[in-house]
């Protein structure tokens, strides 16, 4: 099945995943993914205005190309996801340089290509 939304990992744990969200070209938002034994809990942080049925198509999406690899939904006891709405206004790292040295939009191209 196709699906809309492309999903790029960021950073994988043994008991976590980051992931930006692509709508074609546009990131439109970040999950962060927490597996606590029978239990998933995800945060949702739309940077675009999704309608309520694109919302739940991508929350099946996660369900079923991320959550699910990771724990089927018979084996788990639940799938809690907090959605939010915002934009991200800046960004701290403790690289050496300084945070003009850091090219936000090329990272973000970078994270989509791959």
């Amino acid at each position: 099945m196709e699906t809309r939304f492309k999903l790029t990992r960021l950073v994988r744990t043994q008991s976590s995943e980051i992931y930006l969200v692509w709508d074609n070209d546009k990131r439109i938002g970040q999950i962060d993914i927490h597996y606590a034994h029978d239990t998933v809990h995800a945060t949702v942080l739309f940077e675009a205005d999704l309608t309520v049925s694109e919302e739940e198509e991508l929350l099946a999406q996660i369900d079923d190309d991320v959550v699910s690899s990771y724990l089927p939904r018979f084996e788990r006891e639940d799938f809690v996801a907090h959605v939010f709405r915002g934009e991200e206004i800046s960004r701290y790292t403790d690289c050496s340089g300084t945070m003009d040295d850091i090219d936000t939009d090329d990272d973000d191209e970078d994270a989509h290509e791959e």
